[in-house]
């Protein structure tokens, strides 16, 4: 890549085109190189295989990444960016830091599982199948962490520094105002980044914080077409309570690991306490989540700032039966055990994890509910089940679905009208907005209605594609 003489560019290396991978190359004059996010692609294989591909920059000329927040496609390929070379600092909040090292090292260590697993049944074409990375380069990378506190700007390369703001997506989610101070910017020029924009309804955290001052916004799409629907969620969840333990069945619910797991436990828990629904076993059936509620409940617990003030210094979830799965082994006994009962289980999207023998062993049966709670992507499991498919392709074979599938929005990504909000909370110096991390039909239609509301260039993110910033 060749040097950078004038205003600083921004080259979008993942997240274009598509909600996962998020990675954003800033240069700024004098060739200094800051990722934002350092996301792992995730979902079809098409874009899986793209972690495998080479940046266009050298590992060994980035200077610092800034994340946003801990989900595995905005921070899962920092121990591939750092086996590479890459030896700068990682900034984040806090929560960020606690939260990535649990993802990271379980990220890693399912890939060496996959590995492992591909080398001893010999389906892989690569002799011998290689994991993206090992725990021990997660472990290692974790020391390049260096934590930020919200609202405080820090200085993060010469020329640049970077403020942190709530975004209410989950514990530790920032939004990042980066603020470039060269001789082509002699004024300042501030970019700022979304993240995952989280929404203002989010039970246990506190709203996204507005952006203020900004000459550019980067902004997320992920619902950039729709606006979340309109439904009493307590009541749909109350009535598959009360469903299974009429029937003595299951509840299974696919839930990302972090956050989503405890937007479920809210809802669940202030049912039993108002008395919505009587008592019923929860199963949490994912060590990883169970690491992540443990940071989620200290974190309340200490007070931290990000919670809404009722749930400082309190137990999460103190009127849920409540039960941890540790062990493999006692996963596998739940599935011999009859209902009633909640399954709580990673992953969301049903891609991996132990929610897939949870369905596969219960899906086919009539009285099991399965009940979706988050954004399903093209190609997952959970796609297929939002979408009434008649079977479930899982440990090489297909299921029947007889279940009831159920969908609630949890989502506590923003929506398209909460979206145009947070860039309309820019001041009047804005100048341009590029719209990424999306899927193309969402981040155009995000792109449309932001021209109609916006006194503002925007543009839809190119894979690759590069923006000048600071030019007028």
């Amino acid at each position: 890549m060749d040097p950078v003489d004038g205003p600083a560019t921004l080259t979008f290396l993942g997240g274009a085109g598509t909600v996962t991978g998020s990675k954003t190359l800033l240069r700024t004059t004098g060739d200094h190189r800051l990722l934002v996010d350092c996301g792992l692609f995730q979902g079809l294989k098409d874009l899986r295989l793209r972690n495998w591909e080479d940046l266009p920059v050298r590992a060994a000329e980035v200077d610092a990444v800034l994340l946003t927040h801990a989900h595995l496609d905005h921070c899962g390929y920092l121990p591939r960016l750092a086996a590479q070379g890459f030896s700068g600092p990682v900034y984040c909040t806090p929560g960020t830091h606690r939260l990535a090292e649990i993802v990271l090292r379980d990220s890693a260590r399912l890939q060496e599982e996959q590995a492992e697993h591909a080398n001893r049944h010999g389906y892989s074409k690569h002799r011998p199948a290689l994991p993206l990375y090992t725990e021990a380069e997660a472990r290692a990378c974790l020391a390049q962490f260096t934590d930020v506190e919200l609202d405080l700007p820090v200085g993060v390369l010469p020329g640049v520094s970077a403020t942190w703001r709530r975004a209410g997506h989950i514990l530790g989610s920032a939004t990042i105002d980066v603020r470039v101070d060269d001789a082509a910017h002699p004024d300042g020029c501030h970019v700022v980044f979304s993240g995952d924009l989280g929404r203002g309804t989010h039970p246990l955290l506190l709203p996204p914080s507005p952006i203020g001052h900004a000459d550019v916004v980067v902004t997320e799409s992920t619902y950039g077409d729709e606006t979340h629907p309109a439904m009493d969620t307590d009541e749909v969840i109350a009535e598959a309570v009360r469903a299974i333990l009429r029937r003595e069945a299951v509840l299974i619910i696919p839930a990302f690991a972090v956050d989503r797991t405890e937007v479920v436990l809210w809802h669940l828990d202030r049912l039993v306490r108002e008395g919505a629904v009587p008592p019923v076993p929860v199963f949490l059936d994912s060590p990883m989540a169970a690491r992540a509620l443990r940071v989620y409940e200290e974190e309340a617990g200490a007070g931290s700032a990000e919670f809404r003030p009722e749930y400082r210094g309190r137990p999460l979830f103190p009127s849920l039966d409540l039960l941890e799965v540790s062990s493999t082994e006692e996963s596998k006994t739940l599935n011999t055990m009859r209902g009633p009962f909640v399954v709580v289980s990673a992953s969301g999207m049903a891609t991996g994890g132990r929610v897939v023998h949870h369905l596969a062993n219960r899906v086919g049966d009539r009285d099991t509910i399965v009940m979706l709670v988050g954004y399903q992507a093209t190609g997952t499991r959970g796609a297929a089940l939002a979408a009434g498919e008649p079977t479930l392709r899982m440990l090489g074979r297909d299921f029947p679905v007889r279940a009831r599938v159920m969908s609630v929005p949890l989502s506590s990504h923003a929506d398209r009208d909460e979206l145009v909000t947070w860039v309309g909370s820019a001041g009047p110096g804005l100048k341009r907005v590029v719209v990424n991390h999306g899927e193309p039909e969402a981040t155009a239609a995000l792109v449309e209605v932001l021209r109609e509301r916006v006194d503002a260039a925007v543009e839809a993110a190119q894979p690759g594609g590069v923006v000048t910033v600071g030019a007028g």
